[in-house]
């Protein structure tokens, strides 16, 4: 087993009087390192090399003294010689060292001073030989004991994917799959983290391998089948004949190695491929991703792409800083800084830290649960500096930490991901106990396992929560629950959402990780209820809607939240935008109880694949009413990005937006199908249900003519939005207008008809089918005669204004375009002007970060501003300015003109100069920003829409 600190201080204090006369490096220098390794008990031998070759910087030859790749470097000299030299010596070796085998540790020595440097945090340390016995703890990472630091994009994560990629396609190759696969991959991933890091025996697993099994591979499996055996068996059990290499091994237990696993058949290369996993340095990787790195190496589809897939670190911090860790941190300042009763106070702030329970319904592997506990963690290593540092401990530095991952909860779909979540945190775990002992200089490994995170495998949308932990033990849920638009669910998954949302009617369009916010919504407030109740548990009846919660309980005495737990979900941002907002919100304010304690705006939610495109989300957190903080905090990103800029405020919108200025600050903007004020009917294009038979390109145009050439007069500008924005020419064949006798002269027209019809026949729904008996006809007709306005219903996220104009030809308007067929200047104005602008951006859908302009929520419930005929005069004449600087630009299309970087400063000057006018007609006061036009707006619709708003919160109470 691994030397204590007191036993290895002591062989560095004998060491260091051995060597006290040492001077000279060619003679010496072997003798001293293979010596210094002993002090740690670790044979030098087995990790590192003399006089390594290596090609300089500038290209000459060179030999390193002793290198342990990816780990340590040494630059040895004679006593006396100058370590500045050997410095700049040993740099020079590291661009002819692979990157994978960079060391994190340089020592320049000379027998009697050490300069030890960690390349990774930049720290150094110098000192005598003398003085080794104090600094000895600094060379923790012999054993795998060190300070860790975690890089946010690795190669080295990579390098272990493909590692593991490997080993997993060479055994499913061979027979060897599924669930006895997965589990064990994951035994296999802890023993070689456990090699590297000091919970086994440096390099002890390496060796058993590539000394007792055969080269063929034949008995691999079996001996892997019989050391599992011995780790699941606690050493006072164990036969008095088990074999001395296996009883080498700790007892781990945790129900790791408890299943009997049918041994896998290994052959040559799989042995081969094995051990060079184990001679890989394992303890380079973070726990941190390590769960999500497996996932990438049990999906082929992943790892054909060019990098492993993980969620990054900063992305999860945005989650559960604003969540718990801000404030934790906060009070662990303040009590720190407290003059009286500050040791009994910091006692019960540690005590509260252990009374914290944490809950991810959606965990996959593991990385928020992981990431959670490391900074709870060093909240607690804080905390335990601050009661013992320069005090001598009676006790063993494990009895300090009262946190643990029982703390931790999670429920994952995915049988393996929920087993390499358990791995990660007791992972994890080591690394902190790790962190103890270097701050207490006493060794502290938490083996055998007795404490184990409580992971269930099972769907979340169909296990009670309660089952998993009653919601007055819950502190904090959190969470990243899975992002599947309303469009691309499967039946169950569909199912499930309107379940649990329980709209009636046709269900809704909810998003799918909406279900989460409800499901945890309706658990928080379910735990409401019960602490209204006797204090007894009362069993009561099943829930059957909302989540699905199961038995009430009654609160269990929670020195930490007492009881009130918090939510914090990462969410595609469609559920803060468009018609989602109505279905959502009134559930989460009105049936669960709910308000927004923080929010992230819209960013890029960040992966590390390479090449991979960013998903634009957000981050709601959520409180129960009667919990809700003051201030609530609002995270705006003006690059998405970018980091945020923090904001406080009363109360914030689901929209994302100040809401202290509304009398009810849950208005949300339903879906309706006419304008609230007096205003033209905006229409949608249409749908062209032809399967392409109908639309060309100009040269298909041209290909077609040059063989049926009369029928040019069937054919029809075909304008949406790309076509419009970037002048892109395409046709449709407009038959409507065109009598039998006309079309029988065209027998290619004729055929494309027969297409179409067939193919309206062949649907499988029933509009469809029904359109068949007029294959000539597009449905809702959208030939309109010019001009007509028009609003290109996907505009990009940079253009300062979405470019809305005129269509002076007769054409056909498709579903990517909104028609406004009876509109005058004053309408173009308004609808062009910064402040429909603002209420656009506020409240529309996306897809991805572009806008998507939407009829019955943008349009229809859009406070117009009341002018005489005087003012709208006035505003006419602005809105011509804007036509007129346009057409100053005719070889310029509108996304030339509306360019963010490009536009033309007399167009800008502009909509400038109509944008000031417009915003004096809602108000006199000047608007300082697009938040402050869309706060009045929103006060102007909630008057107007008072009725509508009244009758949908009792229809939702009553519910």
């Amino acid at each position: 087993m691994r030397l204590s600190w007191n036993e290895i201080r002591s062989r560095a204090a004998s060491f260091a009087k051995d060597w006290e006369s040492a001077s000279r490096e060619r003679s010496e220098a072997q003798s001293f390192f293979n010596a210094f390794f002993d002090v740690f008990g670790v044979t030098r031998r087995r990790v590192a090399y003399f006089e390594h070759a290596v090609k300089k910087y500038g290209g000459g030859a060179g030999s390193i003294d002793l290198f342990w790749p990816g780990k340590f470097l040494v630059e040895q000299k004679s006593a006396g010689k100058d370590l500045a030299k050997a410095r700049e010596q040993a740099m020079d070796y590291f661009p002819g060292i692979a990157e994978r085998d960079l060391p994190r540790y340089v020592l320049l020595c000379d027998f009697q001073f050490f300069e030890l440097i960690d390349l990774e945090t930049r720290e150094e340390a110098r000192f005598a030989l003398a003085d080794l016995p104090r600094h000895v703890e600094k060379f923790g990472f012999i054993l795998g004991v060190e300070k860790r630091t975690f890089r946010e994009q690795d190669p080295v994560n990579i390098l272990a994917a493909e590692l593991m990629g490997k080993l997993h396609d060479a055994l499913e190759a061979s027979g060897y799959r599924g669930h006895e696969l997965e589990r064990l991959l994951v035994r296999l991933l802890f023993c070689l983290f456990a090699d590297d890091t000091g919970i086994f025996d440096r390099g002890l697993m390496e060796d058993f391998i590539l000394n007792r099994t055969s080269e063929d591979g034949a008995d691999t499996g079996q001996w892997l089948h019989s050391l599992f055996e011995v780790l699941n068996t606690p050493e006072d059990r164990r036969q008095t004949t088990t074999d001395e290499d296996l009883a080498r091994f700790p007892y781990v237990n945790g129900d790791l190695f408890a299943e009997r696993l049918p041994p896998a058949h290994f052959n040559a290369k799989m042995r081969a491929l094995l051990l060079e996993a184990c001679a890989f340095n394992w303890d380079a990787i973070s726990p941190a991703i390590f769960g999500s790195l497996f996932q990438f190496v049990m999906n082929k589809e992943e790892r054909r792409k060019e990098g492993a897939h993980y969620t990054n670190e900063r992305c999860i911090l945005k989650v559960i800083e604003p969540l718990f860790l801000d404030d934790l941190r906060a009070e662990l300042a303040h009590t720190k800084g407290l003059k009286r009763d500050r040791e009994a106070r910091l006692k019960a702030f540690h005590d509260k830290l252990a009374a914290l329970t944490f809950f991810d319904p959606a965990c996959g592997c593991g990385n928020f649960l992981v990431i959670a506990y490391r900074e709870l963690r060093e909240i607690e290593l804080e905390i335990l500096k601050e009661l013992y540092t320069g005090k001598q401990l009676v006790l063993d530095v494990g009895a300090l930490s009262k946190l643990s991952v029982e703390q931790f909860y999670g429920i994952e779909l995915g049988e393996f991901p929920a087993r390499i979540a358990e791995v990660a945190l007791w992972m994890m775990d080591h690394i902190a106990n790790v962190r103890l002992s270097l701050e207490f200089g006493q060794n502290y490994a938490r083996i055998p396992l007795k404490q184990s995170p409580h992971i269930k495998h099972g769907d979340a949308l169909e296990l009670h929560w309660e089952s998993v932990l009653p919601a007055a033990r819950c502190s904090y849920i959190m969470g990243n629950p899975p992002f599947v638009g309303a469009k691309m669910q499967s039946e169950k998954q569909r199912a499930q959402v309107r379940r649990v949302a329980d709209l009636g009617g046709s269900g809704g369009t909810l998003d799918y990780v909406a279900a989460w916010f409800i499901k945890a919504g309706a658990y928080v407030s379910n735990n409401t209820h019960s602490r209204m109740a006797a204090p007894a548990a009362s069993p009561g009846p099943m829930n059957t809607n909302a989540g699905d919660l199961g038995p009430r309980t009654s609160p269990a005495a929670n020195p930490g939240m007492g009881g009130s737990a918090r939510i914090a979900f990462v969410a595609t941002n469609s559920i803060t935008q468009g018609e989602q907002v109505a279905q959502l919100w009134p559930i989460l304010f009105d049936r669960c109880g709910l308000e927004i304690a923080f929010a992230h705006r819209t960013f890029a939610w960040e992966s590390e694949a390479r090449g991979k495109a960013h998903v634009h989300v957000v981050v709601l957190g959520l409180a129960r009413a009667e919990d809700e903080p003051k201030e609530k905090r609002l995270f705006s990103y003006d690059d998405i990005k970018a980091d945020p800029v923090e904001s406080r405020h009363t109360a914030l919108s689901p929209y994302l937006f100040d809401a202290s200025g509304l009398a009810d600050r849950h208005v949300v903007v339903a879906e309706t199908a006419t304008p609230l004020v007096e205003a033209p009917q905006l229409l949608t294009g249409v749908q062209m249900i032809d399967d392409g038979h109908y639309t060309f390109t100009p040269e298909e145009k041209a290909d077609f003519l040059s063989k049926e050439p009369g029928a040019a007069s069937l054919f029809v500008r075909y304008i949406g939005g790309d076509e419009y924005i970037n002048n892109v020419e395409r046709f449709i064949l407009y038959l409507t207008d065109a009598a039998p006798e006309t079309l029988r002269q065209f027998p290619i027209v004729s055929e494309r008809v027969k297409r179409v019809r067939d193919y309206r026949a062949s649907s499988q729904r029933d509009s469809t089918r029904k359109m068949s008996n007029y294959p000539t006809k597009l449905g809702v007709d959208r030939k309109l005669s010019p001009p007509y306005l028009v609003v290109p219903n996907v505009s990009s996220e940079t253009r300062e204004y979405v470019p809305i104009g005129w269509l002076t030809e007769q054409a056909v308007a498709n579903q990517k375009l909104r028609i406004l067929p009876h509109a005058d200047l004053y309408h173009f104005a308004i609808l062009t002007s910064r402040m429909h602008m603002a209420w656009m951006r506020a409240i529309t859908g996306r897809m991805k970060s572009d806008y998507m302009y939407s009829v019955g929520v943008v349009y229809n419930n859009f406070p117009w501003p009341e002018a005489d005929d005087k003012g709208k005069d006035k505003i006419r004449a602005l809105a011509q300015a804007v036509l007129d600087a346009r057409a100053a630009h005719p070889g310029a299309t509108l996304a030339d003109l509306y360019d963010a970087d490009l536009m033309p400063p007399d167009l800008r000057r502009a909509h400038r100069e109509l944008d000031a006018a417009v915003d004096k007609l809602y108000r006199r006061e000047a608007f300082t920003s697009d938040r402050a036009r869309v706060e009045h707006l929103f006060a102007l619709y909630e008057k107007l829409a008072a009725p509508l708003l009244a009758a949908a919160r009792a229809k939702m109470k009553r519910k």
